[in-house]
């Protein structure tokens, strides 16, 4: 790995091999990966490619740690999950740069992510001690009925590269603290935050085996966990075609899936709104990580009696953004993953501009080395326009008038997604009215930050199934056993 300002402290734990039955190994294949740093093009580590045996391996080794992980207590599974997330909190700095350097988001975004993703692991560590059962009252005077909760088994994890650490912990923590253990697919663009979680879970004293982290061909480990008997539940974040292929899959064992997939987000700005908050939270819903998240602010609906001033208060925001490499300075937008990325939010402006739409400001990549583009306001766009549909995952703005509150509600849900949507208004009744029409797994009233471990986070429709923190979240790694008692006398 090149220098990239890590504390000496924190070389132990900053990994380039996969994570097999607690040993840092090699692939049983020849090819590696080279991990490129977004913002400059450059490579900053080469690991092993993972293969089809090393995902083997991985479930190999899953299955049997899985007797003696989910035989401790709720509350000795909870020592080794807070001792994880202790250790993550020291070494937030390190494994911040570490972040910004594999995925390129500000580097104070990343210290966010880092605390955020440790949060997952302090919640579910207290939430393994209150995995709760049943007495049910029987129909019979000689009979009683009880209801258990046991671990689901052997869970496969597949992750993206936007958030490379919280998506993590958001799936491993309630996993692991319901007595399962874990085979993890990290991104191939963002292994290394990957490498260094399971460096620091090892350090906490998990078992080995109990984590197994392989990161490499998407497609050869990803049919290993699906074909696999013995993985009883698959978790992925990602695209929403992906993540019908990964379920369709997982039905010829019937597995248990939970599916975090795609988002549409629509955002509707009211005429009572205070406008103000409406820009400020706006532009942290879309700008937030260069746009590339999946709750980001994808349709922005502004009354047309405030349109016009809206779009001039949002352009003078955003016009302050600081662009650039998190690690050499202070930014406020870093570069898109890749080249891909930048080349489908061209393809979203000129389509919009085909159509009517206006450039108000941005619209361009920023030459040179990495993958920056401008930040992004279009005005005037069609509903027809491409970005209407499709998921723009970039640093892009497109506002659309509406005139009542019918008008919007229907265009909001005209989408096969539904995991976020966002409104603004003072209106109490309002809110009800629009609370309860809005199709989505997530409802964020006057704010863009909806992300929290204490609440559930999902989607419905064609956003995905399951739920992730919270209460709720645990249950997902759970079976229910239902045990009848006859013969009471």
């Amino acid at each position: 790995m090149i220098d990239i300002g890590l504390d000496k402290s924190f070389a132990p734990y900053a990994k380039e091999r996969l994570f097999i039955n607690g040993k840092w190994v090699g692939s049983a294949s020849d090819h590696v990966i080279e991990v490129i740093n977004p913002a400059t093009g450059t490579i900053i580590a080469t690991i092993p490619k993972g293969s089809s045996k090393d995902a083997e391996a991985a479930v190999d080794a899953a299955t049997k740690a899985l007797p003696e992980w989910k035989s401790q207590t709720g509350k000795e599974r909870a020592r080794i999950l807070r001792a994880w997330f202790d250790l993550i909190l020291k070494h937030e700095t390190d494994l911040a740069r570490l972040l910004t350097a594999e995925q390129g988001k500000p580097l104070n975004e990343a210290v966010g992510e880092i605390r955020y993703a440790a949060s997952f692991v302090e919640w579910f560590s207290e939430e393994a001690k209150r995995v709760y059962g049943d007495l049910i009252p029987a129909p019979t005077q000689d009979s009683r009925i009880m209801v258990s909760k046991e671990p689901i088994g052997v869970v496969a994890a597949i992750t993206p590269w936007n958030f490379p650490a919280a998506m993590i912990t958001r799936k491993l923590a309630p996993a692991l603290a319901a007595g399962c253990t874990v085979v993890l697919k990290p991104s191939e663009l963002t292994p290394l935050t990957a490498f260094a979680l399971a460096a620091l879970a090892e350090a906490a004293g998990f078992p080995n085996g109990a984590i197994n982290v392989v990161a490499g061909d998407a497609q050869a480990i990803g049919g290993v966990f699906t074909a696999d008997p013995r993985v009883r539940k698959l978790t992925f974040t990602g695209s929403t075609p992906v993540g019908k292929i990964l379920t369709a899959a997982c039905a010829a064992t019937m597995k248990k899936v939970s599916m975090e997939l795609g988002g549409n987000a629509p955002v509707i700005v009211f005429e009572d709104a205070d406008l103000d908050l409406s820009v400020t939270e706006v532009i942290a819903a879309k700008f937030r990580n260069t746009g590339q998240t999946c709750v980001c602010a994808n349709r922005i609906f502004v009354h047309s009696s405030i349109y016009n001033e809206f779009a001039e208060k949002l352009k003078n925001k955003i016009s302050s953004f600081r662009l650039g490499d998190g690690l050499l300075h202070e930014t406020d937008q870093g570069p898109l993953i890749n080249q891909i990325a930048v080349e489908k939010i061209e393809r979203h402006i000129q389509d919009a501009v085909g159509k009517g739409a206006k450039v108000a400001m941005g619209g361009n990549r920023i030459e040179g080395n990495g993958n920056f583009f401008a930040p992004t306001v279009l005005i005037d766009v069609p509903q027809d326009a491409l970005l209407n549909s499709e998921e723009t995952f970039g640093p892009v703005a497109p506002l659309i008038r509406f005139d009542s509150e019918q008008e919007v509600i229907q265009a909001a849900n005209a989408t096969p997604y539904g995991l976020a949507a966002y409104a603004f208004t003072n209106d109490l009744r309002r809110f009800w009215r629009v609370s309860e029409q809005l199709e989505a797994g997530i409802v964020g009233f006057n704010t863009g930050r909806i992300s929290t471990e204490v609440a559930p986070f999902g989607g419905i429709k064609e956003s995905g199934l399951g739920r992730e923190g919270s209460k709720y979240g645990i249950d997902d790694y759970l079976e229910l056993k239902y045990v009848c008692l006859g013969d009471v006398r």
